[in-house]
């Protein structure tokens, strides 16, 4: 990290001339700093407990299938629509209600991956992906899984619903709501380290690549990323064949930069004026062979992304139908960047 100039007390020159006499550099702001790093360590290594997961639902293995393609899409929708129906059965029989009610749900839609053991996993497409010109792929922060998962598919259908009306005349668009990592827990150590996102970035990297395979040859891919999830997608950036990149109430990315991230992508951040993730502090350190914290804000000016006006609303609140979000980061999928608001 840069050091920033030695401070002085004034004193007298020979001449008479006040002058300056050097005293060690940022010893307020050290302090600061090793004070709000020791009250993260404390955060990630002290809390365990307060997050831990009570019993999980048991629940089949997934479908196991080739990498989806065009020809055989119908068929990957139905084997994991199967396969979420029977986990619903296997939880009902196990005195699951909620799990079990979800997961029937989510057997009719358009599931390109499902597994329902422990928290749970799902990649769940809204539209017609194999035609989309337009794709959005959203990635969820702390404490998704199939029994939140409701409120993460009230982000994507939101999405959704705005593309579909603003859409110009013979473009198509689809969203996907990637949970396909195990996301920390709000209350967790997991979830002021990099460790989760180092686990989910390999996923979320092969992911993109079968989208490509899939959906149309020229679409446009945007990469949406909540909380926890700019984190995620951070970790995945780097030669990663999507258009945009966007951080939405990012604690940061664990990046110093947007140039860090290695990406061909226009990496957009925001960040509601009501979100409590303002006041995360933005350090880090290696902390037992992973990162705790993750850096620079990513709406700052010092990181260099496209930062983006998000509104009054609060963390949760990027995708309420009628937000100046929503309408933003509808445009940005639709790829009419000029008209956003900075």
């Amino acid at each position: 990290m840069e050091q920033g100039r030695e401070r002085g007390t004034p004193g007298t020159g020979p001449d008479g001339a006040e002058t300056t006499a050097p005293r060690p550099a940022h010893r307020p702001a050290g302090r600061l700093r090793r004070g709000l790093l020791a009250a993260l360590v404390a955060a990630a290594v002290a809390v365990p407990l307060a997050g831990a997961a009570g019993p999980q639902a048991p629940a089949p293995p997934p479908a196991r299938l080739a990498p989806p393609a065009v020809a055989g899409l119908d068929a990957t929708y139905a084997a994991h629509r199967a396969n979420a129906a029977e986990a619903a059965r296997t939880a009902a029989d196990h005195g699951y209600r909620d799990r079990a009610a979800v997961e029937r749900a989510l057997a009719r839609t358009q599931l390109l991956y499902f597994d329902g053991r422990g928290a749970g996993l799902v990649t769940e497409v809204l539209g017609d992906l194999a035609h989309a010109d337009r794709v959005a792929v959203l990635v969820p922060g702390s404490d998704t899984g199939i029994d939140t998962y409701d409120r993460f598919r009230a982000t994507a259908l939101a999405l959704h619903q705005r593309l579909t009306r603003e859409a110009p005349a013979g473009v198509r668009t689809a969203v996907v709501a990637w949970l396909g990592y195990e996301t920390p827990g709000t209350v967790s150590p997991s979830v002021a380290t990099t460790g989760r996102a180092e686990e989910a970035a390999p996923e979320l990297r092969a992911f993109v690549g079968d989208l490509r395979s899939v959906a149309a040859p020229r679409a446009r891919v945007s990469l949406l990323c909540h909380s926890y999830g700019s984190v995620v997608c951070a970790r995945a950036a780097a030669g990663l064949d999507v258009d945009d990149l966007v951080f939405l109430g990012s604690p940061g990315t664990g990046a110093d930069t947007a140039a860090g991230l290695r990406t061909r992508a226009r990496v957009w951040a925001a960040r509601g004026a009501g979100d409590w993730v303002e006041h995360v502090p933005h350090l880090d350190a290696a902390l037992f062979g992973t990162t705790v914290g993750f850096g620079t804000d990513p709406v700052s000016e010092e990181y260099g992304a496209r930062v983006f006006a998000a509104g009054d609303g609060g963390h949760s609140d990027y995708f309420t139908p009628g937000s100046l979000s929503l309408a933003t980061l509808t445009r940005i999928v639709l790829g009419h960047t000029q008209e956003v608001t900075r």
